[in-house]
């Protein structure tokens, strides 16, 4: 650490502050702008201003001289260095300024008892106050802090080119990472993890389509599509394809899955890894919105959709804490009308006995339990079915519900939320049963002969038959041919809509 790392952190910090942006876009653009900083260099400006945002408004809480006191970039990285990571005046004094040191004194000193829960929580007021009304005061206190965490590393194993067994024991050949340092996850069968942050980009299992980066939950999510060998399955937000190539792999390269998302640019960085996945079951289409007419001609050929739809993504704080300064309550209420709006378009997909799979990374009421409810009333051709019973039949033992409810402080995963349908036939199977209606009916006969006449009754139910043939022979001895009306008792069938339609045209 030098004074001008901590000047260049600073001059980050104070760009992400803006929260224009997503942080990690931006923080790319920085070290491109910065080849000359080494592998350290840039892991103490990535790790220092994110862990500023992370817990900013504690920070800010120990920083200000009074409530309108504006954040400064330089006062939150001395007071996370000193508060946070708990290193003492003495050890940086040297790399500070005068000013600096002053700063240090009064931030090492400042009392923070009696913080309001919500400043504890490092959550906006608005966040804060969903989180107690859906989880109570202890349980969502202990979940945002559960989000003041780095996350772990987690990979997926693409089976289509190895097995997990094999990728943990090169890991550990290569002293990678020490066999101490990474498991098998503890839920998804193709997953690995990893306490400590590496760069996985350039290996050479990665580069070989081997390996990718997927947090855990967002694995168990493409296990709960559930999709066999041979199905049609749409992936309706696909965004870079991360869930989509999980959900390939596991159907062993066959049938056929169709990968939509309205960015081209997300699109494209799914063919790159599709070209490293060695799958070739694979469709990527761009779509306008979910009302695209391109879609009309798919509707009712799936046996899978799952929409991952666009959300707040506060269940992925851990990793892309900004998010949590950047989301208002405007935002969350278009997001609920999008995700109403997109999971209606993708439940035309699903033909009958198919599933729909509806997923966010949040953890609201607002975008997951209410949105999901609120689609069951409104579509009576869907039934709600057990995620955990969907789990047990993968071999995965995992029971948040009949929803998939994931949260960092309880799974070790992002927060994630699943509710799977199932299209049912949309004829109420009580409508299904007929029961005869016996009707008068007058029919005009024209009676030819005796034969003819006794070859019609024939046709009629057997209640009448016998005594309708013996009538009109008698009739016919009589005369040889006549038009006359006869009145006869027939047995109707009160049958549904459809079935009347077929009668009428007989």
């Amino acid at each position: 650490m030098t004074p001008n790392l901590i000047r260049q952190a600073a001059v980050m910090l104070s760009n992400l502050l803006e929260f224009s942006s997503p942080a990690d876009a931006k923080l790319s653009e920085f070290f491109r702008n910065n080849r000359d900083l080494g592998t350290k260099e840039r892991a103490f400006v990535a790790e220092s201003v994110y862990g500023v945002l992370r817990r900013l408004r504690y920070l800010s809480a120990v920083t200000a001289n009074d409530d309108n006191d504006p954040d400064d970039a330089r006062k939150l990285l001395l007071a996370w260095m000193l508060r946070i990571q708990g290193m003492s005046i003495q050890k940086i004094e040297s790399l500070l300024t005068e000013q600096q040191i002053e700063w240090a004194h009064t931030i090492k000193a400042k009392s923070t008892e009696n913080l309001p829960l919500a400043v504890q929580a490092d959550v906006r007021d608005w966040l804060w106050e969903k989180l107690v009304a859906q989880y109570g005061e202890k349980e969502a206190l202990t979940i945002a802090r559960s989000m003041h965490e780095q996350a772990t590393l987690d990979l997926r194993v693409n089976t289509i080119k190895g097995t997990r067994d094999d990728v943990i024991a090169k890991f550990i050949s290569e002293n990678t990472s020490g066999e101490v340092n990474i498991a098998k996850t503890p839920y998804s069968p193709i997953g690995i993890r990893m306490p400590n942050r590496m760069n996985i980009g350039r290996h050479v299992l990665f580069t070989e389509g081997k390996i990718e980066v997927q947090d855990e939950g967002s694995q168990l999510l493409a296990h709960l599509v559930a999709a066999k060998r041979g199905m049609m399955v749409a992936d309706f937000c696909a965004g870079a394809g991360g869930k989509t190539l999980a959900i390939g792999a596991l159907m062993r390269n066959t049938g056929r899955i169709y990968a939509f998302d309205v960015s081209e640019k997300r699109l494209h960085n799914l063919g790159q890894r599709l070209k490293r996945s060695g799958l070739s079951n694979l469709n990527a289409q761009s779509i306008s919105s979910e009302t695209d007419p391109k879609l009309k001609r798919l509707n009712g050929k799936f046996d899978r959709v799952l929409v991952d739809a666009p959300c707040t993504g506060l269940g992925t704080l851990r990793r892309n804490p900004d998010l949590k300064w950047r989301q208002t309550p405007q935002d969350l209420a278009e997001l609920t009308v999008k995700q109403a709006s997109i999971l209606a378009r993708a439940s035309k997909l699903t033909k009958v006995g198919g599933r729909l799979i509806y997923s966010t990374c949040s953890l609201l009421r607002d975008e997951n339990e209410q949105i999901a409810e609120s689609f069951l009333a409104a579509h009576p051709d869907f039934k709600l079915l057990n995620t955990a019973e969907i789990l047990k039949q993968q071999q995965i033992d995992l029971d948040t519900g009949d929803y998939l409810k994931l949260l960092p402080h309880l799974h070790n995963t992002d927060g994630f939320f699943a509710a799977v349908f199932e299209k049912i036939d949309g004829i109420n199977k009580s409508e299904k049963v007929v029961t005869p209606i016996i009707a008068v009916e007058e029919i005009k006969v024209e009676v030819a002969t005796a034969e003819l006449k006794a070859k019609k009754a024939a046709a009629k139910p057997k209640a009448v038959k016998e005594a309708v043939i013996k009538e009109r022979v008698a009739k016919s001895k009589l005369v040889k041919e006549k038009t006359e009306v006869v009145t006869v008792v027939k047995e109707k069938v009160v049958k549904p809509k459809a079935a009347k339609a077929k009668l009428v045209k007989e």
